[in-house]
């Protein structure tokens, strides 16, 4: 272990001294090779300066339309020539630029320094010679009669780097009749660039070895030993269980290290205390689990499992289902017969999760069906509900309901919400539809609410669809939800299906959107098919 923490701790200071010289080098290598760009690119203008003042810009159309020299362009010739040798530069050239694509010059005057190996363009000469990348500089120049907008610097491995000047040549009414450039050798600047890198890294190398052996004294000393008995002392005890009283206790640092000695002493004490208590903690867990599962078989019990529930009754087909969220939940379902003509259905969601939300849902339930079989109607049993579970509510829990009362002679369905989703209704046209009027307030929220019954008519092969919010909010990984559209997507994808083909679908398709992501809410769903009076007993299978 301690060879291995020295090496690699060495390994990253070594890296990291390397990585911070390069970054030095690099930027003073930026810097140094911009400044010495700077000042060959000045130069480069100050000849084009004095290259233009030679020029007489009214005669370049005489010169380009006959290809014929004078004497006076046989001195401005001269002159260029001069300029070129004297100020060292590569070329000083003037030209006409084709307008048609700015790359085209049609030369005038072209000076080669003779040292330079190229050869000199005679009058009228015609190329491609603007390079596409200084294509916008060159439009610049000639349209508006301005410079490049950056330094036009080149590299080319034959000739080296030079810096190149563009300048507009106006004639005597102030129109822009050609471009004049310039090209100067950066002589130095290759030796000058690698003889800084040179530099820079003899007093990078020196410095770190210095700081290393200097960095590593001290590591050894205050970090390396003490890792070391830190590390011994925590294998002992992980082989043996048993804590030590004075193996650490020569640490004295002050710093991190002498935290984690005393931290390391005080997991000693910690962990084998934990170890004495884990077995209770275990078996305490254990009961609660056992627990756990009885409150849901209980909680499944409740709800009405058994299908079909009336094999004997021919006027509808039930369905419903429930997964809660966790081992308990707060959402219900229920259906029962109030009388040999009326049909009971309820669903339902508490607030909250767990078993608070289980117990919750139990009263509610059983005070819903007990107020049903007394003959009252939906209004009436919503009302004397929410004021029976106002009383002693200190947790401030409420319930989300729909309930129904269907007359299984005439099809009329009587019917009250507290605050729940709306269902959906298949009819005759074989499409579902949100079955939506204006919802109560929930239950157990305030004392004394009224709430108000609707009627509606179902017909023979009418449908209704009811749900909790944890099918319209199921989530996938995303945070996307399932919402509305989709449930009443799927629905309609699935018309002609039974009750339990329907639900069975739709949960397929809750579990398809969700995929990987953990279901936060309980999952309740009941479907109604009214087959209407009289209806012929179909067998199945």
């Amino acid at each position: 272990m301690h060879n291995s923490l020295r090496a690699k701790l060495l390994l990253g200071i070594i890296v990291f001294s390397a990585l911070l010289g390069a970054s030095i080098s690099f930027l003073g290598y930026q810097e140094f090779t911009s400044v010495l760009e700077q000042q060959y690119n000045a130069e480069a203008y100050h000849v084009a300066e004095m290259a233009r003042s030679c020029l007489n810009p009214d005669k370049f159309d005489e010169y380009l339309s006959t290809g014929q020299t004078d004497e006076e362009y046989e001195e401005i010739q001269a002159l260029l020539d001069d300029l070129t040798e004297a100020m060292e530069a590569t070329f000083i050239y003037v030209a006409r630029v084709d307008k048609s694509d700015y790359r085209t010059l049609t030369y005038i005057y072209d000076s080669v320094n003779s040292q330079s190996g190229f050869s000199r363009y005679e009058l009228g000469y015609t190329h491609i010679g603007v390079n596409e990348a200084y294509v916008e500089d060159v439009k610049n120049i000639v349209d508006h009669g301005g410079s490049a907008m950056g330094y036009m610097y080149t590299y080319v491995s034959e000739s080296g780097a030079h810096a190149t000047a563009g300048l507009p040549v106006s004639d005597s009414s102030g129109e822009v009749v050609a471009i004049l450039g310039v090209e100067v050798p950066m002589t130095i600047l290759d030796e000058a660039r690698m003889a800084y890198v040179y530099h820079v890294m003899i007093v990078t190398v020196v410095v770190l070895v210095l700081f290393l052996a200097v960095y590593l004294l001290f590591l050894n000393r205050s970090l390396i030993r003490p890792v070391e008995k830190i590390t011994s002392e925590a294998k002992r005890f992980a082989d043996t269980n048993v804590k030590s009283t004075d193996a650490l206790a020569e640490i004295h640092q002050r710093d991190e290290i002498g935290i984690l000695a005393s931290s390391i002493t005080k997991m000693e004490a910690d962990v084998e205390n934990y170890i004495q208590n884990l077995t209770a903690v275990t078996a305490e867990k254990e009961r609660i689990s056992t627990e756990l599962s009885v409150a849901t078989q209980i909680q499944a019990d409740m709800l009405p499992s058994i299908f079909p529930p009336f094999p004997n009754r021919t006027e509808f087909e039930i369905y419903a289902s429930m997964r809660p969220a966790k081992e308990v939940g707060g959402d219900f379902y229920d259906f029962f017969l109030t009388d040999e003509d009326h049909l009971g259905i309820v669903i339902a969601d508490v607030s909250g999760k767990g078993v608070p939300a289980a117990l919750f849902m139990v009263i509610a339930k059983t005070l819903i069906k007990n107020h049903a079989q007394n003959g009252e109607t939906p209004a009436e049993i919503f009302t004397s509900v929410n004021d029976q579970l106002c009383e002693n509510n200190k947790e401030g829990m409420f319930v989300t309901a729909w309930m129904g009362i269907l007359e299984l002679s005439s099809g009329k369905l009587t019917y009250v919400n507290a605050g729940h989703n709306p269902p959906l209704r298949k009819t005759e046209d074989g499409r579902f539809e949100y079955f939506k009027s204006p919802a109560g307030f929930v239950l157990a929220g305030l004392e004394g609410i009224p709430y108000k019954q609707h009627e509606e008519h179902l017909n023979q092969g009418d449908m209704l669809y009811l749900y909790t919010d944890g099918v319209t909010e199921a989530a996938d990984v995303s945070e996307r939800l399932y919402g509305e559209d989709r449930l009443q997507n799927t629905l309609n994808a699935n018309v002609g299906l039974a009750p339990e083909e329907l639900i069975l679908e739709v949960q397929k398709d809750i579990s398809v959107f969700v995929g990987e992501a953990d279901q936060s809410d309980d999952i309740t769903m009941l479907c109604l098919e009214f087959h209407g009076p009289n209806a012929p007993k179909v067998s199945k299978g």
